[in-house]
């Protein structure tokens, strides 16, 4: 079955309302508007968690306290919820986003507030060095491809993080060279300098491998005594 990409809010109203007056049963419900069963679970989580309003596609981030994020992680680490109870206890809107908080605790990352941090990101892009770029695309590795922090670290543009990244894993360290420029530093870049700058980035590369390992053997142990 190929499933629809996008329903509008009116749609999912109609939907959750037949849901709710037993209708139709799930899984008819889910033939019939040709929609995943994970895509109808996740209404019905936002549902019970915002009401209607849940339902509504927002073009804003939603915002969550540094305590509330540490609240979140800490009753999933204890065992104390489950994944959905936490959602909606705290009135998350996706467990991905639960899921972030716990891997950036467990790396000891700090769980910031998310404030007025979004209106902060650089829309200007600034010129850049390839010893630059290579940094930029080492940390933007290094932390789960966060293009936002990572312009914000470097005074990039969001943009600019992400082109970066995205250049050198199509195509390696080669992409990261500004061939418009005249330097001969870049436009002639010897072997030595370019395993240099291609181990730089492989070592985020191994450390965030490594870190998800860890973080997702965390998560199986935690699931396995819970079971």
């Amino acid at each position: 079955m190929a499933f629809k990409h996008k329903y509008s809010y009116a749609e999912k109203e109609k939907i959750i309302i037949e849901y709710l007056n037993n209708t139709y049963g799930f899984r008819e419900l889910c033939r019939i508007y040709e929609m995943s069963q994970g895509a109808l679970k996740g209404w019905i989580r936002l549902y019970n968690a915002f009401g209607f309003e849940g339902l509504r596609t927002s073009s804003q981030a939603s915002r969550y306290s540094s305590v509330l994020k540490q609240s979140a992680v800490n009753d999933y680490l204890n065992g104390k919820y489950t994944a959905p109870e936490i959602l909606k206890k705290y009135k998350i809107r996706s467990e991905t986003q639960l899921r972030r908080w716990i891997k950036k605790y467990n790396g000891h990352e700090e769980l910031k507030s998310f404030g007025t941090e979004v209106n902060t990101i650089m829309t200007k892009g600034r010129k850049t060095t390839f010893d630059e770029r290579v940094e930029i695309v080492e940390y933007c590795i290094a932390h789960d491809h966060n293009y936002a922090e990572t312009g914000k670290k470097y005074q990039v543009s969001y943009q600019q993080a992400r082109n970066y990244a995205v250049k050198y894993e199509s195509g390696g360290v080669e992409t990261l060279k500004d061939n418009r420029g005249k330097r001969k530093s870049e436009d002639e870049m010897s072997e030595l300098e370019k395993l240099r700058a291609e181990n730089k980035i492989l070592r985020a590369e191994k450390e965030c491998a490594e870190m998800e390992v860890s973080f997702l053997k965390k998560l199986e142990e935690i699931e396995r005594r819970r079971g």
